[in-house]
């Protein structure tokens, strides 16, 4: 790990997105802005699963900082492909950042929706996991 002792303790936050992208016999489930499968609501048990696991990414990820998260949202819609956005933001104030937290919640987040949606189809494609902002440690971070 690395050594945040002498790092000033700041509030961060850190937002990542995940993008899925579902087939036309998936979508066609889609009621209510959810899906509703066998195992039941995707979104919602997604938006849990990725909480969940950005709380545990010090145990999942060798080297990061065990750290207990001030918060952590996660929200999914979609864009206008009619893909589906999953956008993780966790936020704490600490020594060290949050970004790890923001992604790993994003992309346990979108593996859920797969995992949840496989029955219907295998043509599920997790397109992309990225860092859409950070701030509150030595450099800030928003892509363009």
């Amino acid at each position: 790990m690395v050594d945040v002792s002498v790092k000033q303790v700041t509030h961060r936050t850190a937002t990542a997105r995940s993008i899925v992208f579902l087939p036309a016999e998936v979508l066609e489930h889609l009621t209510n802005d959810d899906i509703q499968t066998k195992k039941g609501s995707v979104f919602q048990t997604a938006i849990i699963a990725g909480i969940m696991a950005a709380k545990k990414t010090g145990d999942l990820i060798p080297l990061c900082h065990p750290l207990g998260l001030d918060n952590c949202k996660i929200e999914i819609g979609f864009n206008e492909k009619q893909e589906v956005v999953i956008d993780c933001t966790a936020s704490i104030t600490a020594k060290t950042g949050v970004e790890m937290e923001a992604l790993v919640g994003a992309s346990i987040a979108a593996l859920t929706v797969y995992d949840m949606c496989k029955a219907m189809s295998h043509d599920i494609i997790i397109k992309e996991t990225k860092l859409i902002e950070k701030s509150g440690g030595k450099r800030d971070f928003k892509r363009a």
